[in-house]
């Protein structure tokens, strides 16, 4: 293979790049905005979730003692401060997503 061939192989990968740079679907804001929305709502079900849970566990042990308000109490902040952990913790896991995303970018640049 002679100098001439290889450059013009060299050439001709080049273009080939820059064509599929120019016809790489571009990211969409609309699928990011629904992806931040559908982690929004993930993170209000998880707080949700603990409180409804701590509240029937509370509910039920108030019911099966007599004790009336005292589980229902204890259980209901003990599943808010599970929500709000469960929320800290999606909220982490999002942010190490994020960063290894804008890593990834910093690498193809």
């Amino acid at each position: 293979m002679s100098d001439a061939d290889r450059e013009r192989l060299a050439a001709l990968e080049k273009r080939i790049e820059q064509a599929k740079g120019a016809i790489a679907p571009k990211a969409s804001t609309q699928d990011d905005r629904h992806y931040q929305a559908q982690l929004a709502w993930r993170m209000v079900l998880e707080l949700a979730a603990g409180l409804m849970i701590g509240f029937g566990i509370g509910y039920g042990l108030d019911t099966l003692f007599g004790t009336m308000p005292i589980f229902l109490v204890l259980f209901v902040l003990a599943g808010f401060a599970a929500g709000v952990k469960t929320m800290l913790w999606s909220a982490k896991e999002m942010q190490e997503k994020a960063a290894a995303a804008v890593a990834d970018q910093q690498e193809e640049d």
